[in-house]
């Protein structure tokens, strides 16, 4: 397997990017990396490569405040874009970055190519939840606005994924709502409900964004617009909640003491909510894998987002899904 890592993409690009990647070379030594890059910044941060680990040089970048479209047409040379071309090509099986993301959904479009039936990709990541068996929420930003079919394909595409990847053998599909029952909601949501209630899986109906983390359902479906809020929203709690604590245990020497005893079971509480746990988010309806690791990826985050490519490629999702949307198509 051959994996294509866009080395210059993300807040602490090249470093992260670079050590994750080594970390990954040295986990899985069977699996060719290929680093997307600036070679003499790459060299400053790695030296000498595994043997498992190559470059493909470049020093153009597509920085975070560019807009996508405009950039991803100009700047073919760009690390994040080569990363893309590599998949199309077939000299990569998989392209990673934690660069820009309206970028990476351009540069999966354009560079890529959708998936024949497919109407809108989906930015794809695992929410952690409370029982540790985590939410894949799709989508979370590709698509501000979206129609009830895009929802269907997402729902489609998420109980592959969840099944393939995530060995969910009945996943839970979920549609993200302002209240549980089938007649609340805007008029995208109500006119999806019954598509869903259609499709050949298990569709458990709306979930409210309280029951989320609460492991309500495995898949939730969402427009790009409502989904992201969801994510910053999430991501915003978590970290002040961890704030908070950090503050409170170091206020007083009591305290302290008491965070000395919790620090284990504080630890992993900080890991259950850490995106760096779950790897990258796949653009799922691209005819390539394509991986979106978050922007503030660090080494840990990088390797693990190598190891949810891995599994990506490995099950052979996007072949699933072509099968089972020609099937739905049928029928």
């Amino acid at each position: 397997m051959r994996i294509a890592i866009d080395a210059m993409g993300g807040d602490s690009a090249p470093e992260a990017p670079v050590r994750g990647t080594i970390a990954a070379a040295e986990a899985f030594s069977d699996v060719a990396l290929i680093l997307v890059g600036d070679e003499q910044k790459i060299a400053a941060v790695a030296g000498k490569l595994p043997a498992n680990v190559s470059v493909v040089h470049t020093t153009e970048v597509i920085a975070t405040d560019e807009e996508p479209v405009r950039a991803v047409r100009r700047k073919k040379e760009a690390s994040l874009v080569k990363a893309c071309a590599l998949v199309r090509d077939g000299e990569a099986d998989v392209a990673i970055s934690a660069g820009n993301t309206g970028a990476l959904m351009a540069a999966g479009l354009f560079v890529v190519g959708r998936i024949r039936g497919i109407e809108r990709p989906a930015l794809a990541p695992l929410f952690p939840t409370m029982d540790g068996r985590g939410t894949l929420v799709l989508d979370v930003g590709a698509n501000a606005d979206a129609k009830a079919e895009h929802l269907r394909q997402y729902a489609l595409m998420g109980d592959i994924y969840a099944k393939k990847v995530r060995d969910i053998a009945k996943p839970r599909i979920g549609l993200l709502n302002i209240g549980t029952e089938a007649a609340k909601g805007n008029e995208l949501t109500k006119s999806v409900y019954p598509l869903l209630q259609e499709m050949p899986f298990h569709f458990v109906g709306n979930v409210e964004a309280r029951d989320v983390l609460n492991g309500a359902c495995d898949v939730l479906v969402c427009d790009g617009f409502s989904g992201n809020i969801l994510l910053k929203s999430i991501e915003g709690a978590a970290a002040a909640i961890l704030t908070a604590l950090k503050q409170e245990m170091t206020r007083t020497l009591p305290n302290k003491l008491a965070a000395a005893v919790l620090k284990p079971s504080l630890r992993r509480f900080k890991n259950q909510l850490d995106y760096a746990e779950y790897g990258g988010a796949p653009l799922l309806g691209l005819k390539g894998a394509v991986v979106k690791s978050h922007g503030s990826s660090d080494e840990k985050a990088m390797k693990n987002a190598v190891v949810q490519a891995k599994k990506y490629v490995e099950h052979q999702v996007i072949a699933q899904i072509s099968e089972d949307l020609k099937g739905s198509e049928r029928s």
